[in-house]
């Protein structure tokens, strides 16, 4: 009996500390990513913007999900890759006018997102 109430709460105290590393992670991240989107929207606002600006967040993009695809599930990553391939075309293009759009949306979701995975009773139940 004292071996079963042990192993449990030795699961449970894993589990927590799982969530705990999965919140600050995932936060971190989105945070770092965050502050790359806003620079992007600021050189795109001031129409400073060019192709290999954008292509330079999105390869940083590139290299967090693949860290990101242990947390989170595929159709968030989709969501943002989508966005994400929109706004390279459209700097490219030098069409500030839609691509400013499509950045508030990322920004938007970097800020939404990580609160989908903290270790809240919402997101358990």
């Amino acid at each position: 009996m004292v071996k079963s109430i042990t192993a449990i709460l030795i699961a449970a105290a894993l589990l927590f500390g799982l969530g705990i590393f999965e919140w600050f992670y995932v936060e971190r991240e989105f945070d770092a990513f965050g502050d790359e989107l806003e620079t992007l929207y600021d050189k795109t606002e001031e129409g400073r913007a060019n192709g290999e600006d954008a292509k330079a967040v999105q390869t940083s993009w590139e290299t967090r999900k693949e860290r990101l695809h242990i947390w989170i599930p595929h159709n968030d990553i989709t969501r943002l890759d989508d966005y994400m391939a929109e706004v390279v075309r459209l700097i490219a293009e030098q069409n500030y006018a839609l691509a400013l759009p499509k950045l508030e949306i990322l920004m938007h979701l970097t800020e939404c997102l990580p609160a989908t995975y903290r270790p809240a009773v919402e997101n358990i139940f």
